[in-house]
C-alpha cells in the first residue's frame, strides 16, 4: 500500500499514469518541505507530535512501531523501494538515491509539519510511511479541513508484505495511535486515487470511511477519514 501527495513536483517522470499499487495512500508531492504561512505545532523529536515516539504498537501480525528516516543510512533501503516498478507507478521517485534523498530532504529540512518514517515491524522495516499535518498542507484547499487533521501516506516495501492484509492491519493500528497520541485531532484523513480499489477498500477495512472525491493535481482522489468519535450515518 502506499500513497501519494496531492500536489505534484514539477519533477520529469511525475507522469501521473494509473498503473497498479502496493498499498499506498498519495499521488501529489509530499507536503514536508512546503513553507506554510499558517501556523501550528511543529512535530518536535520526542513530543507526542513526533510519530517516531510514539513506541511499540501491538497488532495481530506483530510488533509494530515508527522510527525517524535517517540519512544516509536508509537512503539504500529506500531508494531499492522506489525503484520497485509497483511502487515507482504511483510514487514515480524511481531513479538513482538523489531522486529519493531529495523528496526525504524536503521534509526532514522542511517547516517540520510532516515526518517520514519507517514502519518496522518486529524490529524489520517493511514500510515507509509519512503522518502530516493535513490542515497546513496544499491539500487543505480542496476540502473542508478542520485544525490539526492528520494525513497519512504509505507504501509496503518488500513485495512478500503486499497482499496480505499487513496495509490494513497497520493503519488501523496507527490511526489508533495517533489518535491517543494527539487528542487535539479530531479525524485522520488520506486521498488515495479512487482507481485504487486495493487501497480504499484497505482503508474503509482499517475504520475509515469515504467522505468525499477530489479533483486534485494529478488525479482524482478519495477522501478517506477516520473520525475520533462515530459519524452520523
Amino acid at each position: 500500500m502506499q500513497g501519494q501527495p496531492a500536489h505534484p513536483d514539477p519533477r520529469t517522470g511525475r507522469t501521473g499514469r494509473p498503473g497498479r499499487h502496493p498499498v499506498r495512500v498519495r499521488r501529489h508531492p509530499q507536503p514536508g518541505g512546503r513553507r506554510m504561512s499558517t501556523t501550528g505545532t511543529t512535530a518536535r523529536p520526542g513530543t507526542a507530535e513526533d510519530p517516531a515516539g510514539w513506541g511499540p504498537m501491538p497488532t495481530a501480525a506483530g510488533e509494530f512501531r515508527l522510527r525517524g528516516v535517517r540519512l544516509p543510512a536508509d537512503l539504500a533501503l529506500l531508494t531499492g523501494w522506489m525503484n520497485d516498478p509497483e511502487v515507482a507507478a504511483f510514487w514515480e521517485l524511481a531513479g538513482p538515491p538523489a531522486v529519493t534523498e531529495r523528496h526525504l530532504r524536503g521534509q526532514l529540512d522542511g517547516d517540520g509539519h510532516s515526518r517520514p518514517c519507517l514502519g518496522l515491524l518486529d524490529g524489520t522495516p517493511m514500510s515507509y510511511w509519512e503522518v502530516y499535518r493535513a490542515d497546513l498542507d496544499p491539500l487543505a484547499a480542496h476540502y473542508p479541513a478542520l485544525p490539526h487533521d492528520t494525513g497519512l501516506h504509505l507504501l509496503l516495501g518488500p513485495a512478500g508484505s503486499r497482499g496480505r492484509g499487513l496495509g490494513t492491519t497497520l493503519l488501523a493500528a496507527l490511526a489508533d495511535r495517533l489518535l491517543r497520541e494527539r487528542p487535539r485531532c479530531a479525524r485522520v484523513v488520506a486521498e488515495p486515487d479512487v482507481r485504487n480499489r486495493r487501497s480504499v477498500h484497505a482503508f474503509r477495512r482499517a475504520g475509515f470511511r469515504l467522505a468525499a472525491e477530489l479533483d486534485l493535481p494529478g488525479k482524482r482522489a478519495a477522501l478517506m477519514v477516520r473520525d475520533r468519535t462515530p459519524h452520523p450515518a
